[in-house]
């Protein structure tokens, strides 16, 4: 099985130890991962804000790079949401190579829980862990359960977390609320995205939340910016890292 890593913009530059605790991960669980050094942006940066012309090319590249890999795996779920979702008026719907790369780039926990069918990962996380399921993960890859749907889902980041020893979970009010980030949005829209991220965070810290997690550092980004100027005693990772660090301990 070829696995290739897609890293995207922001950990790359922003968080570089969520790629490396992806890659511990995947390891750890016997999968030797490649990673192409001719990947760049996907291109949801440009498409977000409209510039389909500048998102074209970097949406072809993005199928040159990875293609005739098994699986494309990365630790963004809206980065994996672009490119299996939102391709379509950027690369030939009828080529067969493009809706081969699109259908096989998974998130994370898509590709432990489906294609390697990981149980419980052992590991012990003795603290209390607020889960944020970020809009594109949920509503475009259903990786966990919407209160709007009343179908049951489950979320797949929690079960990949419930297996640690000793860890809790945080019992919020609104479990699948957007944290105000939105890409371009909390630039266009400052103020409500602020908003919006201080709400979801005060239903955290109501909750007793000591770590806040999700499968988005974007997300995560803009929360941690909230807690770091507020001085709240909230720790801020990827559920990549909480698995890696429950491994060790």
């Amino acid at each position: 099985m070829r696995v290739a890593l897609f890293i995207p913009c922001y950990v790359d530059q922003f968080y570089p130890n969520v790629g490396l605790a992806t890659v511990s991960l995947l390891e750890a669980l016997g999968v030797e991962a490649e990673f192409p050094v001719a990947q760049t942006c996907c291109g949801q940066p440009m498409a977000n804000s409209g510039c389909m012309d500048e998102a074209r090319p970097l949406a072809t590249h993005f199928v040159n790079t990875f293609d005739g890999y098994d699986y494309v795996v990365s630790p963004s779920g809206s980065c994996v949401s672009m490119v299996r979702n939102h391709y379509d008026h950027l690369v030939d719907g009828d080529d067969p190579i493009a809706a081969a790369v699109r259908s096989r780039t998974l998130e994370l926990s898509e590709f432990l829980l489906n294609v390697l069918k990981v149980g419980s990962i052992p590991g012990r996380f003795p603290f209390q862990v607020g889960l944020h399921q970020s809009c594109h993960g949920l509503r475009e890859l259903r990786l966990g359960p919407c209160s709007e749907v009343m179908a049951p889902r489950d979320s797949m980041m929690q079960r990949l977390l419930s297996g640690l020893g000793d860890i809790r979970f945080s019992q919020l009010a609104r479990r699948d609320e957007c944290c105000g980030f939105g890409g371009t949005f909390a630039i266009a829209e400052e103020a409500v995205s602020a908003m919006m991220g201080q709400d979801r965070i005060n239903d955290h810290v109501q909750a007793g939340t000591e770590v806040l997690t999700a499968g988005d550092m974007s997300c995560l980004m803009h929360l941690d910016g909230i807690i770091r100027r507020q001085k709240l005693p909230v720790r801020v990772m990827h559920f990549a890292e909480i698995l890696v660090e429950a491994m060790a301990m």
